[in-house]
């Protein structure tokens, strides 16, 4: 794959850029500090905006790395406030496979968000870095997410029993990908 770091983004409605240091109020209010948007996720709610502050600091020093990709991400009529995130947690380079996570504040639930990101660096991964893969997992507990997959041309490809463990315990895992090829 061609590394290029986390480059910025725009769709109609989004931006999607990095992260800084000064969004941890943002982070901590708008979803990491909410247990219902973290119930299915492999993190735990942040206890404190501290919390928050150190993972963004860990991302912000992440950004020196090409084959590091964390986007916040903020819809246009929001300024410049994140309202979520979405990134490669996973890389294989051996056989050009990018695995995204993503995961967006509950006051933005149901309105395309997540979908119009999710679209928008499946894109920029087959286009710009010359994925071959891109895929996505969620607990089957969660539609929703299988869902905004769904929506972003991915193809269901199974369900593994007990192979995962978030915010729940061990749990079953849907995936889905889309290859170049297919779009």
């Amino acid at each position: 794959m061609n590394h290029l770091g986390t480059q910025r983004i725009e769709t109609e409605r989004l931006i999607l850029r990095r992260f800084r240091l000064e969004d941890a109020p943002a982070m901590y209010k708008n979803w990491a500090s909410d247990p219902e948007v973290t119930k299915y996720l492999t993190w735990p709610t942040h206890p404190g905006e501290e919390v928050s502050r150190r993972v963004l600091a860990d991302w912000v020093k992440s950004y020196e790395k090409d084959d590091y990709y964390q986007w916040a991400i903020v819809p246009k009529e929001n300024g410049d406030e994140p309202i979520g995130a979405i990134a490669a947690v996973h890389l294989d380079d051996d056989v050009s496979l990018v695995h995204i996570g993503y995961c967006i504040g509950r006051a933005w639930w149901h309105r395309g968000i997540a979908s119009e990101a999710l679209k928008a660096v499946m894109d920029f991964f087959f286009d710009r870095v010359q994925a071959n893969r891109v895929e996505a997992r969620h607990d089957p507990r969660n539609p929703r997410s299988g869902m905004v997959m769904k929506k972003c041309g991915m193809k269901y490809e199974g369900t593994l029993r007990s192979a995962d463990r978030n915010n729940q315990g061990i749990c079953d895992v849907s995936y889905y990908a889309l290859l170049k090829s297919e779009r």
